[in-house]
């Protein structure tokens, strides 16, 4: 599964919940963007080559885990639409499964939960390439599922995930 959307649109935390339910019957991982910043692609910057680099990086550990068994939940912003398309190609000819989930939540709501204050400082200009304020996030145009994070509670996302990936014959 690949989650995109806004910072603060709940991919983390969707991500998290729905490992949690899945690792009952399956090896699940999470790839979130924030730890794979961290610890794959430390130095990369925010160019639009670097954050594809980073798609990148997470859609080949993604591949690695899925065709060896494991669910891989990718969870970033992944702010642009070919990044988003080569993994899913990538994906297809790996013989692995690509859920696009479109996590979408409108701009005064992320900035009510921003849990790091960013949208403030974007918004005021002290923070400068913030996606969705000064830097484009070309949301998917049809994504497998979208879920408007702000009408629906973590609970009830899982529920809708766990539907899709039923349908898809997954745990």
């Amino acid at each position: 599964m690949w989650f995109t959307g806004l910072p603060a649109s709940g991919k983390s935390t969707l991500a998290r919940a729905l490992r949690d339910e899945l690792l009952k019957a399956k090896p699940t991982e999470v790839l979130d963007g924030d730890e794979v910043r961290e610890y794959l692609s430390k130095g990369l910057g925010y160019t639009r080559e670097d954050r594809d680099t980073n798609v990148r990086r997470i859609g080949f550990v993604a591949r690695a885990l899925a065709r060896n068994g494991a669910i891989a939940i990718g969870a970033a912003i992944s702010p642009y639409a070919a990044a988003r398309d080569e993994v899913r190609e990538l994906s297809k000819r790996d013989g692995v499964g690509f859920v696009e989930v479109h996590l979408d939540c409108p701009l005064e709501t992320l900035v009510k939960r921003d849990p790091k204050g960013l949208y403030q400082k974007a918004l005021a200009g002290q923070l400068k390439h913030f996606t969705g304020v000064d830097d484009p996030y070309q949301p998917p145009e049809t994504p497998e599922l979208r879920l408007d994070t702000s009408r629906l509670s973590v609970e009830a996302c899982v529920v809708r995930l766990r539907e899709v990936l039923a349908a898809r014959g997954l745990p």
